[in-house]
């Protein structure tokens, strides 16, 4: 049959594919340099926040009435990818950035949004995400961190776990317990500031992977913070909370992609230099049918989340369940391409004088944040889509 070009369905624009020429210039050229330092010595990875925001690619998500570049959740997607495909720590900048900050572009008043949305299109600071507690994982619902009406006031008393780039984020979007009674109808959304006082954070968390990332607990003292920093109507926080992960575990999604291919982007090299019986080890058939598994099941695991990302920019009825496919399948992907490229390396996979190492130990995390992977088969059970 003759072809058409101009079919454009299960085609990305011209415009995404410019983005990604972009951003991946940018991180080669940025961010890369940087990622085996950072990765060393667990610092946070101030080259790539310097160059994202530079260029508008730190949180593209905002909406052009705040001052973002009011890009879709497809762009968003492609930026996290790119940067992750050299950098899985430098990517949780724009990553975060719309975990924390969604939340008030879902549910805040247009004096928050105003604010806070136009502070972080700015560049004045990152947004965290702050819902997981000690004793409150898989079970968010069950978190004690309380918030007591004081007249004009919220006081917030608590501690967040595992929350992402705490102590370097301006900004955080803290879920508390307003009314003890009602368990996850009775927990609400607040914007806190960094400087607000009783703010604290915990030492940092010694990790095994994207060990640029900071992640602190976040201490809650007595903090006081006017009553209009309330997202939305009060009782409403733990459902703009699975909302926003509806999401936001899209762009986890996209993560995993990043990592899995900048690991098979390495392997694919390694294997055309890499001599051994007198040829290099690609030509043999048993290294091509690892290569052919892990660019199949990573296009997959893309196309997935390109369809994922366009639901969650029309908002379809069906978000949740493609959400959640798509961070499982992703993040299972990522673990299996980069333990499968340290494997093609060999001896030398296992150091650290190569990156599949450290895109391993990066993968594992994206089977288990925004939700483990166990969470995530159940809430697909819950939201079969019908055919």
């Amino acid at each position: 049959m003759a072809g058409n070009a101009d079919f454009d369905l299960f085609r990305i624009s011209e415009e995404h594919e410019m983005l990604r020429e972009t951003v991946r210039a940018l991180a080669e050229a940025k961010i890369a340099p940087f990622a085996a330092d950072v990765d060393e010595h667990g610092r946070f990875p101030q080259e790539a926040r310097d160059a994202l925001e530079a260029n508008e690619l730190h949180a593209v998500h905002v909406p052009e009435e705040y001052g973002g570049a009011g890009a879709d959740a497809l762009a968003t997607v492609i930026v996290i990818e790119e940067v992750a495909r050299v950098c899985a720590s430098s990517s949780l900048i724009p990553a975060v950035n719309k975990l924390g900050s969604l939340p008030v572009q879902l549910s805040g008043s247009e004096e928050l949004k105003q604010k806070y949305l136009g502070a972080l299109a700015r560049g004045e600071g990152m947004f965290s995400y702050c819902l997981s507690e000690p004793d409150a994982g898989s079970d968010a619902a069950g978190m004690k961190t309380r918030a007591v009406r004081d007249g004009d006031f919220w006081v917030l008393n608590g501690v967040k776990r595992w929350i992402t780039n705490a102590g370097v984020s301006e900004f955080y979007t803290v879920m508390a317990v307003t009314d003890p009674e009602k368990r996850s109808k009775g927990i609400s959304a607040f914007v806190v500031e960094k400087g607000d006082e009783g703010v604290s954070f915990g030492a940092p968390e010694k990790k095994l992977g994207i060990k640029g990332s900071p992640t602190r607990e976040v201490y809650l003292d007595n903090v006081r913070i006017p009553a209009d920093r309330m997202i939305g109507e009060e009782g409403t926080g733990f459902a703009t909370a699975m909302k926003t992960l509806d999401h936001t575990r899209i762009t986890i999604a996209a993560q995993a992609l990043g990592i899995a291919q900048g690991a098979l982007d390495y392997a694919a090299g390694y294997v055309k230099e890499r001599k051994q019986f007198g040829k290099p080890i690609g030509d043999f058939q048993g290294i091509q049918f690892m290569l052919a598994d892990m660019a199949m099941k990573l296009e997959a695991a893309r196309q997935l989340t390109y369809a994922a990302a366009a639901k969650s920019q029309r908002v379809d009825a069906d978000l949740t369940f493609f959400g959640a496919a798509a961070k499982c399948f992703a993040s299972d992907v990522a673990m299996e391409v980069t333990t499968d490229a340290v494997q093609l390396l060999g001896g030398y996979g296992y150091t650290r004088d190569y990156p599949v190492e450290r895109m391993m130990r990066d993968a594992k995390i994206t089977q288990i944040y925004e939700g483990t992977n166990q969470v995530q088969r159940i809430v697909m059970a819950r939201n079969l889509p019908s055919a």
